[in-house]
């Protein structure tokens, strides 16, 4: 009766909505403040006061037709102060018609795969991957192809990338600060990803884009350096989001960049402004491309991020835990200490500890802890998990 593709992704929908909905039953069992929930990156951080002004100055405004139609793309105006932002930020002119304002990155990514892919074309990931890749990348008709990274550090193993490149592939998608690891890929490593690709094009007589999904690139830990991929990779497009840097995750707000190195990149923007019509979305909310506008210098202060995970990392390792510390984002994605990271995840529910399975990121053997909610749970949570470890080490 229902629609067959729609029911069997119902079946592998996102581990990470599941134990949220469990972490509820929880609460209303147990108690708001006996329930420790990592599982869904929603940030309890506030958005930055300029923010929550340019709110209400804008939301006040007697100016007439603020909440008219725009263009597809959004205004020229706000179009034009992000522009400026990533031409200083990448290094180069990114004019203003390459750019389009989208309602968040997950709109932003199916609006470019809808664009860029014909049917059964491919799309390379990387494992682990922000699961709903692949129900985007089939929606537009596309093939998922998963690449494994380095066991235990999570680079690109570039023979495997090389390995997996075929004359159907169209695109790679690049995720750095990745969700759910934390790493930032390594300029040297990406370079020779652009080499790989050059002479893959040329092998094949193909076009393969890179698409960077970047919503956590304001969100960087200590002194290390995000590589400007718009000077690495040639074809490359761009979605980045505030969700995370503004901590506006449910304003759906965000952008498309398209390099302007890309041959044809004005018949590009020509299918990422008619799909984002098409697909739904029509234009990015009004008012939020007025407050980006108003606030395209702002952010939030990442070292709030970067106390919680160090409070967090450092009590996990000491009891015998393992995991890679991560460099950006806000998530641990920690070894489970037993095989089957489904059995860990059911016996740290029994001490009131949501994470997420890794198999809901394309890899067994580990669980995902988000570190984007208050400090004050962190710190509650730090005995449940000493108990929690006794189990194991």
């Amino acid at each position: 009766m229902f629609s067959d593709k729609t029911v069997e992704n119902l079946k592998s929908a996102s581990f990470i909505r599941a134990m949220f909905e469990e972490g509820n039953k929880l609460r209303k069992q147990y108690g708001e403040e006996n329930v420790y929930d990592f599982s869904l990156g929603n940030p309890d951080v506030e958005p930055p006061l300029a923010v929550k002004e340019a709110i209400k100055s804008i939301s006040l405004s007697q100016e007439k037709g603020m909440h008219k139609y725009m263009s597809n793309g959004g205004y020229d105006s706000t179009k034009k102060a992000v522009a400026k932002m990533i031409s200083h930020e990448y290094e180069m002119d990114i004019p203003f018609t390459n750019i389009c304002m989208v309602t968040g990155a997950a709109a932003g990514l199916n609006v470019v795969l809808k664009s860029l892919l014909n049917d059964n074309e491919q799309v390379i990931v990387f494992s682990p991957y922000f699961a709903e890749y692949l129900f985007y990348i089939r929606h537009a008709n596309g093939i998922p192809v998963i690449v494994s990274t380095e066991k235990d550090t999570f680079n690109i193993d570039l023979t495997q990338f090389e390995n997996a490149i075929t004359s159907q592939t169209k695109a790679v998608i690049i995720n750095s600060p990745n969700n759910p690891t934390g790493v930032i890929y390594k300029k040297e490593v990406l370079e020779k990803m652009a080499a790989i690709i050059a002479e893959k094009e040329k092998e094949f007589n193909s076009h393969i884009f890179v698409i960077s999904d970047e919503p956590y690139t304001k969100i960087v830990f200590g002194k290390v350096k995000i590589p400007v991929l718009f000077q690495i990779f040639k074809k490359i497009i761009s979605i980045n989001s505030y969700s995370k840097s503004l901590a506006l995750p449910g304003e759906r707000i965000g952008y498309i960049t398209v390099s302007p190195l890309i041959p044809d990149d004005q018949l590009l923007m020509a299918a990422i402004l008619f799909n984002n019509r098409t697909l739904g979305f029509v234009n990015a909310p009004a008012l939020q491309q007025r407050i980006v506008e108003l606030c395209i210098n702002e952010s939030i202060d990442p070292k709030i991020y970067e106390e919680r995970r160090d409070v967090l990392y450092n009590h996990l390792i000491s009891l015998g835990f393992e995991c890679l510390k991560p460099e950006g984002a806000f998530y641990l994605f920690m070894n489970s200490p037993v095989p089957d990271e489904m059995e860990f995840v059911k016996k740290a529910q029994e001490y009131n500890i949501l994470v997420v399975p890794g198999r809901g990121f394309g890899l067994s053997g580990y669980v995902r802890l988000t570190f984007c909610i208050s400090m004050d749970i962190i710190k509650r949570s730090l005995p449940a998990f000493t108990q929690l470890a006794k189990s194991y080490f």
